[in-house]
Order: C-alpha cells, then structure tokens, then sequence
C-alpha cells in the first residue's frame, strides 16, 4: 500500500537482471543498457533473433514460490525483466511495451523448459512454458527497477506460442 491508502497497480519493472553465460541464472544489475535489434549489453541471451530480451511477472515467480520451491528472486527464471502489476502472457505477438526510451516487441509467449529444469524435477511445474515472455528490443535505451511499463497494443489476435500444441 502507498502512503495514501490506494495499492499501486501501475505496471513497473522490478529489476533488470544479466548473465555473461548461459545456463545459470541471471543476477539483477542497478540498471542496463538495451541496445537496438540486439537486446541486453552484456547479457548471454541477446543477439540477433527474436528472443534478445525475456521478460516474467513477478506474480509468477511468487506463484512457483508457493508451489515449494525456495530461494527464487529475480533472474532465476533467467528472465532479463521481472515485472510487476502486468500479465505478460495475456499480451499478443507484435504487442510492444514502452518502458522510458525502450521499445520492445513481444515474439514469443512461453518456451519449453530446458532439459534437467531443477523446478520442474522439484514441484512438477514450471511458468517458463506458459508465462515467460520474449521480444526484440525496437528502441534501445537504459532501463532500471521501478520504471514504468506502458503497453501498446496491436489490436490482433492472442499470439500463440512456439510451445503452443493446440
């Protein structure tokens, strides 16, 4: 609750999280530099293709945390954005998010979880399949916890995903 009583429900960034190599999860930075058509200065994931920039909701995080499994703060799903007060995986393809100078465009919805997923071997779940989100980085620009997150929808049909079997 904020000082005035009312629940802040405006969609932010919580933290801004990196990793040099792949495979291990991502430690959260003050803040990062998001670099055009590439994605994270700095970070394992980014280059040039449609998954430069990941991004899962902290509401999933707390949800695989009530599940059991302990010891999850940002990063850990190796996601480069954990945000708050936004479902990531009711956006579109093609939706874009404005946060500061950033311009990202949604690519992907979920992705399989990669072989030997500690989570998934603990509790049997994971969000990454259904909740983690990917884009392309239209406008690059620094991007810190606490920021504002406004998003632009593209008016089309719910995307799909490379993992979607329906």
């Amino acid at each position: 609750m904020s000082e005035t009583g009312t629940e802040n429900t405006t969609p932010r960034v919580i933290a801004v999280n990196l990793s040099a190599a792949k495979g291990v999860p991502k430690r959260p930075i003050a803040s990062g530099e998001f670099i055009a058509d590439y994605g994270l200065k700095g970070d394992a994931h980014a280059g040039k293709w449609h998954r430069q920039v990941s991004l899962l909701g902290q509401e999933s995080i707390d949800w695989m945390s009530a599940l059991g499994v302990q010891g999850l703060t940002p990063g850990r799903f190796a996601e480069n954005i954990t945000t708050e007060n936004i479902e990531l995986y009711r956006l579109h393809i093609g939706d874009r998010l404005s946060i500061g100078e950033v311009l990202l465009e949604i690519t992907q919805i979920g992705k399989e979880c990669h072989q030997g997923c500690a989570i998934f071997q603990q509790v049997g779940s994971c969000v990454m399949p259904t909740e983690g989100v990917f884009a392309r980085v239209l406008h690059g620009g620094v991007i810190g916890p606490g920021e504002a997150i406004r998003i632009e929808s593209n008016n089309a049909s719910p995307g799909g995903s490379v993992t979607d079997h329906s």
